[in-house]
């Protein structure tokens, strides 16, 4: 809990010489979070309370989000210090390790992991998905387009009424729009990440490789990239020493319990031998010792309904299904109804 944390991020604050503020974006299966510009002023609160300073050092955990809203928010840290040092004490993928980019180094523990930064776009003119509501759609990534241009290309089709039908085959399967805004998010991508770079990295070349390796070179957008692999990239990585490291374990493990990370949501254990149960979970985090702990929080109850489940059908694996859905389990239905999701402010 944020009081227990206070503690740790004074040791921490000590131990940098910086002032610490904690973003966190949970990762709970079926109650995920990005990074979002609706956390702007949230941040900007925590940075006035601050006020400048020479160094801050800002603990990340996070799966990704909007690009434009991680530059945003590395740009509004650093108008107030001179220094600013990324803290990863575990996943720091996607939007996260472009906002890592931004700082003058990077400590990363031994479990902890930066990602490719190929954006995904996620628009209503998005493909479809077969069963599922009309408001969940496909996510169309960058760089598995660029890769079926690439195997066009290398194919060895090169008569132009066949290139021109695999483009036109495309352009039925992703609006022409998407395959548009694509485009310009691949260079909107690169130019922010060498913007980003040069308060880590000087060297042309090594931005250049360090670029082309988290857009396109690691050929997946789940790669996982070690502190070893990082420092090799030419990113400045910082390994902690042991009293640090357990002190950024002891920040990570308390949010991780509080926000139960990784645990998937189960109705049926959440009610136990009860009929109806109220749960709120925590889903973000953006907290500091100056200013306090705004979170994301949802609040809903369950209860059971002795009546025949209903089958759920059509819904492929991994899509998140909507509230108030009912879940079949064990011939019963257990209704979830959502009666909160927002923000939240403790001191």
């Amino acid at each position: 809990m944020f009081e227990q944390r206070k503690a740790l991020y004074a040791d921490l604050e000590n131990r940098r010489s910086s002032k610490v503020i904690t973003y966190i974006t949970g990762d709970r299966p079926g109650l995920e979070t990005q990074i979002h510009e609706e956390v702007f002023d949230y941040f900007a609160s925590h940075l006035d309370a601050i006020g400048v300073t020479e160094k801050i050092s800002l603990i990340l955990y996070t799966r990704g989000g909007n690009t434009l809203a991680a530059w945003s928010l590395v740009n509004l840290i650093r108008q107030f210090c001179n220094e600013l040092e990324l803290i990863v004490p575990s996943k720091c993928h996607s939007s996260g390790t472009i906002m890592s980019l931004g700082a003058d180094r990077i400590i990363m523990t031994k479990q902890a992991t930066l990602g490719p930064i190929d954006p995904s776009l996620n628009t209503p003119l998005n493909p479809a998905i077969d069963g599922a509501p009309p408001q969940v759609r496909y996510p169309v990534s960058v760089e598995a387009v660029k890769g079926y241009m690439e195997f066009i290309a290398s194919s060895g089709v090169k008569n132009e009424s066949e290139v021109a039908k695999l483009l036109l085959d495309l352009s039925q399967k992703v609006h022409p729009l998407v395959l548009g805004q694509m485009h310009r998010s691949r260079s909107q991508i690169q130019m922010l990440a060498k913007r980003l770079l040069q308060y880590q990295v000087k060297d042309e070349t090594a931005v250049e490789r360090i670029i082309s390796f988290l857009c396109s070179d690691s050929g997946s957008h789940d790669y996982t990239i070690n502190r070893r692999e990082a420092a090799d990239l030419g990113l400045i990585i910082e390994k902690p020493n042991d009293d640090l490291y357990l002190l950024i374990n002891s920040i990570y493990k308390d949010f991780k319990d509080e926000m139960q990370l990784g645990q998937a949501f189960d109705p049926e254990q959440a009610l136990g031998q009860n009929a109806i149960a109220d749960y709120e979970f925590r889903r973000a985090i953006v907290e500091s010792s100056a200013h306090g702990c705004y979170y994301f929080s949802t609040c809903g109850n369950l209860n059971r309904v002795q009546q025949q489940a209903q089958l759920l059908q059509g819904f492929p694996p991994g899509v998140q299904l909507p509230p108030g859905f009912q879940m079949p389990v064990g011939g019963n239905v257990i209704n979830d109804n959502r009666t909160f999701e927002g923000w939240r402010f403790t001191q």
